[in-house]
């Protein structure tokens, strides 16, 4: 895992690029404790380009490229059998930023966008009883204008923003019994979204901080939804303690995914026992409340938070087949308390950290968009989903040593995720880190990472919605070097 970047900068112009490369042969998290047919490539690379055009206008280009090639993880009678089913991915990003400065505190940037993804899972020819192919491409471009807005206890901003997006989606089985049935089927959906947003936070008193703001969001794809988003928030300052306490509430959406089911498609969806329905837009409710308590150097910061969603993103597999559709459930809530603990400097030498969550992540009712075969529980009680974990850990130190050398370890558990449909779940499990670094000079340094340093391989997951059966990665030992080099 190697990069290379440089940078440099004058009066008036500043650029900064960089290139990166990996490869690896523990690339995804595997569906067994055994490591077979994982191997991982990737290539990317970055600029960022600053020009100071007048003393009032800054124009900037960020640009970014990315390739990766991955192995479908196998389990060992899959390895056995030959089966070599491999995801390759590309991705490119541009954005252009024309920034004014139009008076004292009144600021104006313009930002035009494209940007293109491409995803394709290629089935290897030993597959049974069909070889899956799904290829999709998708197009982005756009762009936001907004105005910032300094003056005395106001900060606020106002702007605009919308793209348009076309995809290119290609599916295909074919038999892999001799008999030469395939399907194949090509998709062009496209779709558009237009937000126009105000926010605003005002500085009420040296304890009191208010922020509100309101986004208006229409989307047009497979259906056209058109929303409004309030969000209000607070913040007071405790004098003397100089404790913070805060509250927010907030609506959000996201758009739907543009995938739909048709022709050849549908019919094998049906012949599965599966209906399709429109995917809509994700409509979510948020409200959160908390404290931060300074004393001493130290920062504990603790807060409540409870979230609610109508049509809660998911997704699913068609049969028993590795191609994974989006779907909708018609209601997700997600609800809990999180706490972290940061120390100052102990003897100098020492820092040490704590975060701890405690959560629920529940579903409710059928599936609203998507594949349908899905039957929720007769008494619409909410359930389990995949990804409810109730208690999950980190805590640390890092550890300042004499020469430049330093050291940190690490202690991270999980309670353990939903086991399969639930409502029981996986064993909890525990992974220690460590690493251990030195400077030599200002321009070279090396470090060396241990992951998971105890081996312990356990079970992360084995739901359909999280893509299949996964184990935690095993240990990994690593030695980074460092250089910074004047040209």
């Amino acid at each position: 895992n190697n990069q290379l970047s440089f940078g440099s900068h004058s009066n008036r112009f500043a650029y900064y690029a960089s290139l990166n490369g990996n490869r690896t042969d523990l690339g995804l998290e595997t569906p067994t404790p055994h490591v077979l047919h994982d191997l991982a490539s990737g290539l990317g690379g970055f600029a960022n380009l600053i020009f100071n055009a007048t003393p009032n206008d800054q124009l900037r280009l960020v640009t970014a490229v990315r390739g990766d090639h991955y192995q479908a993880p196998n389990t060992p009678e899959q390895q056995a059998a030959g089966i070599r089913d491999v995801q390759r991915e590309r991705d490119a990003l541009v954005n252009f930023s024309w920034v004014h400065t139009v008076s004292s505190g009144l600021l104006l940037t313009v930002s035009p966008f494209y940007h293109f993804n491409r995803a394709a899972y290629l089935g290897g020819p030993n597959d049974v009883p069909v070889i899956p192919r799904d290829e999709r491409a998708s197009h982005y471009a756009g762009g936001q204008v907004a105005l910032a807005i300094t003056r005395g206890k106001h900060n606020a901003r106002f702007g605009l923003e919308g793209f348009a997006q076309h995809d290119n989606h290609l599916f295909g089985l074919t038999a892999n019994d001799g008999s030469g049935t395939a399907l194949r089927q090509r998709e062009l959906p496209g779709g558009n979204l237009q937000a126009l947003f105000v926010e605003e936070q005002y500085k009420a008193t040296s304890w009191l901080t208010l922020n509100g703001g309101v986004r208006l969001t229409r989307f047009s794809g497979g259906i056209t939804e058109t929303v409004a988003d309030p969000r209000v928030g607070a913040a007071i300052q405790l004098p003397r303690l100089g404790w913070v306490v805060r509250g927010f509430y907030g609506r959000y959406y996201q758009p739907p995914p543009l995938s739909t089911v048709s022709g050849p498609l549908l019919e094998l969806a049906l012949d599965q026992g599966f209906g399709f329905l429109p995917l809509r837009g994700e409509k979510d409710e948020q409200y959160q409340a908390g404290l931060t308590i300074p004393a001493y150097g130290w920062v504990l910061d603790a807060d409540y938070f409870h979230t609610k969603a109508r049509n809660f993103f998911d997704h699913d597999p068609l049969g028993n087949s590795n191609i994974f559709f989006p779907l909708t459930l018609e209601g997700a809530r997600i609800h809990g308390w999180e706490a972290s603990l940061r120390s100052p400097r102990i003897a100098r030498h020492m820092q040490f950290h704590l975060a701890y969550a405690h959560q629920f992540v529940q579903g409710r009712g059928g599936v609203s968009g998507g594949l349908t075969e899905f039957e929720p529980p007769e008494d619409n009680a909410y359930y389990f989903l995949d990804h409810d974990q109730r208690d999950t850990l980190s805590t640390g130190v890092n550890f300042s040593l004499p020469g430049k050398a330093w050291a940190a370890g690490n202690i991270s558990y999980g309670s353990g995720f939903l086991d399969g449909d639930g409502p029981a779940h996986l064993p909890g499990h525990t992974t220690v880190d460590f690493s251990l670094g030195k400077s030599f000079g200002e321009n070279l340094s090396l470090q060396f990472p241990a992951l998971n340093l105890a081996n312990h391989r356990y079970l992360l997951d084995n739901s359909n919605t999280f893509g299949g059966t996964h184990y935690a990665n095993p240990r990994e030992l690593t030695v980074q070097v460092r250089y910074r080099f004047h040209y």
